[in-house]
């Protein structure tokens, strides 16, 4: 079975590198334009319950029917949402969990340890399903953190966290079947993909 993981498109927190958890904003007009129809057309698509993994999905897979997937929504960042780095670059909770390697709890917001965890049983429960249905594809428009949490668990060759990052609109492209499954719980990386449009 294959499994697209993907990313979002682009939206004004990206562009001003603002932490973009739990807000539930838009794609930005220019990551609606940059993004481009999938050259798959699969009948399901599970997405983030965020607008912009909706409007993503929309653009991507037209003729898909949507169905949410709650825990796969990105990391709640707390405090710090809707901020960047510069302007938080004097705040001692900010300061305190950078230099803890971003693994502590966000003031009112989440850990990384609790939020692979929510992510990785919600993606593992949907590759189980989709193999007792013998499906050929599970397609998945999430997160960054969606991506680098569930493939830092489940994604083989092993890579760390921060290495499945991808650009908006793009992804992975893995692999498993119903043995390899039930003996590693992994997914074989067969490549990246993008569908952002080509630059001029």
């Amino acid at each position: 079975m294959k499994v697209y993981l993907l990313r979002h498109g682009a939206t004004a927190c990206n562009a001003a590198r603002r932490y973009q958890g739990a807000t539930d904003g838009p794609l930005s007009p220019a990551g609606r334009a940059a993004l481009r129809r999938a050259d798959i057309e699969p009948d399901i698509v599970t997405i983030s319950p965020t607008l912009r993994a909706r409007q993503t999905a929309e653009i991507l897979f037209p003729n898909a029917a949507l169905i949410e997937a709650p825990d796969l929504r990105e990391m709640d960042f707390g405090a710090f949402e809707g901020r960047n780095y510069i302007e938080m670059e004097r705040d001692a909770a900010y300061r305190a969990w950078v230099d803890g390697g971003c693994m502590g709890q966000t003031p009112g917001g989440e850990d990384r340890a609790g939020f692979s965890r929510r992510v990785c049983g919600a993606f593992a429960g949907l590759v189980e399903n989709a193999l007792a249905e013998n499906r050929e594809a599970l397609v998945m428009v999430a997160h960054g953190g969606t991506q680098m949490a569930a493939l830092e668990r489940f994604g083989r060759p092993a890579r760390d966290y921060w290495d499945w990052q991808s650009p908006p609109g793009g992804g992975f492209l893995l692999e498993t079947d119903a043995e390899r499954w039930a003996k590693t719980r992994t997914l074989a990386l067969v490549g990246g993909v993008s569908y952002a449009k080509e630059q001029p």
